[in-house]
């Protein structure tokens, strides 16, 4: 995500007067003023904003309609004003600015962390390089271990979230955006949700969730890719059910013998040698923090769903004119092979 790009005319912000509110807020430097867009990321806007030799990133939501409860930068800014204290790869936030009169819309300002993101294959000086591959999907488990086991009392966000029937929420949640977001029809869905509904399982005990937890929102050291240096993308961070974040971290750990739909929908190099199966992936993280992982099999099918939604909410702005990126032109292929896949998995429940 270190790469970055001119800011497109449609995405510009109003420079002037995000300065002089960030005046107002944190101890500027002085120096020429450069704003440009982080490359990666396919939601919220992400800016890299340079004055002399200061650097920060700006984050605001994508353009568009945004559901509720989406793209909360006021949470991010909530969890990311603390968090570092307890799990160093988290940026820390330094302010936060809920009047869209400034830039247009809801934003924070962050710290940079300086990285590479693994973006759907591993860097080419390690491909062939089996026992890098192991250690970065240890890495993973081990990086999501460690947030799930953070005491959130130390950090004012035990009251982060609502944890009690937060699973049936957040299908219902998740349901609704769907239904908002939709172009055509998609009758594998409503089996789906019908059977996710009818076999929901009880849930461990609450604890700090990402929300997005995959590989490449982790930035890692540009000269050893065993090494993290920040998890990023923030803005769903809550207190719930953690075998949430590794049923979405599974849903993208891709195995050789899955099929080529799968692959292509969603995705992290976890097909190349070296890297652990999803099984042996799950096993780590139960034994990193004492889990029970029995009804992981739900949470991957859910999970699924899930990303589908969110591909057809990028894919429904592009379709919708609000969004010229033709990255997003294809999505709809990646929304079908998702619903695919979520109700093959929910088949075994």
């Amino acid at each position: 995500m270190d790469e970055t790009r001119p800011v497109p005319a449609e995405e510009a912000l109003d420079t002037p007067r995000l300065i002089a509110w960030l005046c107002e807020q944190i101890d500027l430097g002085e120096g020429e003023v450069r704003l440009a867009r982080f490359s990666g990321g396919h939601a919220n806007l992400t800016y890299l904003l340079t004055i002399g030799e200061q650097e920060m990133v700006i984050r605001r939501p994508p353009l568009g309609p945004v559901a509720p409860g989406a793209h909360d930068l006021g949470r991010e800014h909530r969890v990311l004003s603390v968090l570092h204290r307890a799990f160093p790869l988290a940026p820390r936030s330094l302010a936060y600015c809920d009047d869209a009169s400034i830039i247009g819309a809801p934003f924070l300002v962050a710290e940079r962390r300086h990285g590479i993101a693994i973006t759907g294959d591993l860097p080419e000086t390690v491909r062939d390089r089996p026992h890098i591959a192991a250690a970065v999907g240890a890495m993973l488990i081990d990086t999501l271990a460690a947030l799930h086991r953070i005491d959130t009392t130390k950090l004012d966000l035990n009251s982060l979230g609502r944890p009690e029937g937060f699973l049936a929420r957040q299908l219902e949640g998740w349901q609704r955006r769907w239904c908002a977001a939709l172009d055509r029809p998609y009758p594998e869905a409503e089996a789906l949700l019908t059977r996710l509904a009818a076999a929901m399982p009880t849930s461990p005990a609450p604890t700090l969730l990402h929300n997005d937890f995959k590989l490449d929102n982790i930035l890692v050291d540009p000269a050893d890719s065993r090494l993290p240096r920040a998890v990023l993308d923030w803005d769903m961070a809550t207190r719930g059910d953690p075998l949430l974040d590794l049923g979405y971290l599974l849903t993208y750990w891709a195995e050789p013998s899955d099929p080529p739909e799968w692959i292509e929908a969603a995705s992290m190099p976890t097909w190349r040698e070296g890297f652990s199966n999803r099984a042996e992936a799950t096993a780590r993280y139960a034994a990193a923090t004492g889990t029970d992982v029995a009804a992981i099999a739900w949470y991957q099918a859910f999970a699924a769903f899930k990303l589908a939604v969110i591909i057809q909410q990028i894919f429904i702005r592009y379709a919708r004119g609000q969004t010229t990126d033709t990255r997003f032109a294809h999505f709809d292929r990646r929304v079908a092979a998702l619903v695919a896949k979520a109700a093959a998995q929910a088949a075994h429940l």
